[in-house]
């Protein structure tokens, strides 16, 4: 089993996609599943970036799990809108970590400022066994890449 394929990137990275029409109701508005799901993909993303994502779990035979979930809504998002999503880890700990998220809608024009804030939210992951579902301690490289992404958070001010 080998550890992360590229060292720690500089903090979270923010995803930006368009609402695509999958994501919304017949209204055309972004269903309340979707954002925690977009909060995932942004978290799953990064640890990517970081070599420590489910290429490093499965190695481990190991399955990221969600346990628990908090969003807020703020406003609806639409198709074709286009979003910024960020994932930022809030704790770690031996068997799981905590990442808060959120969702906004990016501006027409760049220099327009931050986009009005549509979800926020928080969720609580773990590991698990893939073969019976057991839970299972975090893998010393992505806990330390957990780790080290609160820490440069904390220090950019991020945190809470």
């Amino acid at each position: 089993m080998s550890g992360p394929t590229s060292g720690p990137v500089s903090g979270p990275r923010p995803l930006r996609r368009r609402v695509e029409h999958v994501d919304t109701d017949a209204a055309g508005v972004v269903h309340f599943t979707r954002y925690a799901s977009l909060i995932e993909t942004a978290l799953l993303e990064d640890l990517e970036a970081m070599g420590v994502g489910t290429r490093l779990m499965s190695e481990h035979q190991l399955q990221p799990a969600v346990t628990e979930l908090r969003m807020r809504y703020g406003a609806a998002a639409r198709f074709p809108d286009r979003i910024e999503v960020r994932a930022d880890v809030d704790h770690v700990g031996g068997a799981s970590w905590r990442v808060s998220g959120t969702v906004r809608r990016l501006p027409d024009r760049p220099d327009d400022g931050a986009g009005p804030l549509l979800a926020s939210g928080t969720l609580v992951l773990c590991l698990v066994n893939a073969a019976d579902g057991s839970p299972a301690p975090l893998p010393a490289a992505l806990r330390a890449a957990l780790r080290a992404q609160l820490s440069e958070e904390r220090a950019d001010g991020r945190d809470g």
